[in-house]
């Protein structure tokens, strides 16, 4: 079986030779006379020969889609023979759609009919085989396991759980009882300084991807005490990156996604709900979205800074830390709608707020504090559609009246979701959750669609509400601004 690195390099090889071979023998004056010639599809189109600049435009085109188009299959992943077959064949014909969009337009480099055909034909029986032939195999062997974590009972607890070998455990800095002698402590860095049973310590988490290729590891194992953000969504993301598979101990399961499998102590980590396909529409509809949205609403946000400023002293905008995707952070940006340093942890309905000034009341009634966030979803660090970003201060408070919280964290915060097309914010974080994992688990891109129709539908006769006079219901999903 090839190591990850050795697997990356075959694949990726051979899709590229495979596509230059391809479209060389489609090129060729035999197979043109031929196609074009005999084939019913493609009879009576003229033989096109490419040459010179010209061929190799279509050699370095032909390669770079296809090479783009197929990169799930680069991942060093056990699969099955048929899931092998048709995930590459899946692959080869989105790769000839592509191309044959690419050629649609007057102003691109058309690839020849004839030759797109045969190309097609090609790698649509070349690629599967290949694929086919290299896979990693689900093992019926013991397969290599290594756990990662910070408890050394945890880490024990998860050794005995697991059915395969385990080469070792990596840790972060801790304290460990070496029976009677007194506690030894591991610093992260690959020293070797105690063991847990008979099993040895290959370092600090910081080797993990150093551990994962020179071991050949099938699975990584968590055992983690603390789930410090950094650390535990660190070693996920790692994992996904090099196709390892993540388990978690079933009475540790609240914090992760979990895939179908839940047989047995251990359960299996969903690391990957959306195909690279579905992510690329998404940060493109994102990006669409937030500029549109930034030109449309460019003079509003002036006569919108300027009333906060007559309303009330203090700054125009509100900044606070917010917890991002896998758990990282970043700083949201607001109109402020409330007293200067008025936040609080516990969330509060709008109603019963006396901290939000009179603007501020009218920004969260219309929504229109939300429109700097339309910056964050510019650059990548917000979505459109997604749960809700909390403060990290509220987080804390969140996941001790909802025990499976952290599972929002798998993927990116939005300024709008299925929670709050519903009206339900952080004062019911049981329902907000619950409405939160039912996105995680149908999202799609018509989905998103679907629900940003929806908020701006909601948005539009708020505004209409207040445009008559009256009270829409508030959106009172934010106990701080």
């Amino acid at each position: 079986m090839l190591s990850g690195w050795q697997y990356r390099v075959v694949s990726t090889g051979g899709v590229i030779a495979a596509t230059t071979l391809a479209l060389l023998v489609a090129n060729h004056a035999i197979t043109q006379a031929f196609v074009t010639g005999y084939l019913p599809l493609v009879r009576r189109l003229d033989p096109v020969v490419l040459s010179g600049t010209g061929l190799l435009v279509a050699l370095a085109l032909s390669v770079a889609v296809v090479f783009v188009c197929l990169i799930p299959l680069y991942k060093p992943r056990p699969r099955r023979a048929l899931d092998t077959i048709f995930l590459a064949e899946k692959r080869v014909l989105t790769a000839l759609f592509a191309l044959a969009t690419i050629g649609y337009f007057n102003w691109s480099y058309r690839l020849p009919r004839a030759t797109l055909f045969v190309t097609g034909a090609i790698l649509f029986l070349v690629l599967p085989a290949w694929f086919l032939a290299i896979r990693n195999r689900p093992s019926t062997r013991a397969g290599r396991a290594l756990v990662v974590g910070d408890d050394p009972d945890r880490i024990e607890q998860a050794m005995k759980a697991v059915d395969m070998p385990v080469i070792g455990y990596l840790a972060p800095p801790i304290t460990v009882e070496a029976g009677a002698t007194e506690p030894t402590v591991m610093a992260d860095g690959g020293v070797l300084q105690t063991r847990i049973g008979n099993v040895e310590c290959l370092g600090g988490i910081s080797r993990l991807e150093q551990v994962l290729i020179r071991y050949n590891v099938d699975t990584v194992v968590l055992a983690f005490e603390n789930t410090d953000r950094g650390e535990f969504f660190g070693v996920l993301e790692v994992c996904h990156q090099h196709g390892v598979e993540a388990k978690v101990l079933r009475e540790h399961a609240d914090s992760v996604l979990l895939s179908e499998e839940t047989a047995g102590d251990l359960m299996t980590v969903d690391l990957e709900p959306w195909d690279w396909q579905d992510r690329l529409f998404k940060r493109g509809f994102d990006i669409a979205f937030s500029s549109v949205g930034l030109l449309v609403f460019g003079p509003v946000l002036g006569l919108i800074a300027l009333a906060i400023r007559l309303d009330s002293p203090g700054p125009v905008f509100y900044t606070q830390s917010r917890t991002a995707g896998l758990g990282g952070t970043f700083e949201v940006r607001k109109f402020r709608t409330m007293l200067p340093d008025s936040e609080a942890v516990d969330p509060v309905d709008d109603e019963e707020n006396d901290r939000i000034t009179r603007v501020g009341r009218l920004l969260r009634k219309s929504h229109l504090d939300e429109l700097p966030q339309l910056w964050a979803i510019f650059t990548g660090e917000m979505s459109v559609v997604g749960p809700r970003a909390v403060w990290t201060d509220e987080e804390e408070l969140l996941e001790r009246q909802a025990v499976q919280w952290r599972k929002r964290w798998f993927v990116k915060p939005g300024l709008t979701g299925l929670a709050q097309i519903n009206e339900v914010s952080s004062t019911d974080p049981e329902g907000k959750l619950r409405y939160d994992l039912e996105y995680i688990r149908r999202q799609s891109f018509w989905f998103d669609l679907k629900i940003v129709l929806r908020q701006v539908w909601l948005a539009v006769t708020d505004v209409y509400a207040l445009v008559r006079g009256r009270d829409p219901d508030a959106d009172t999903g934010d106990p701080a601004e």
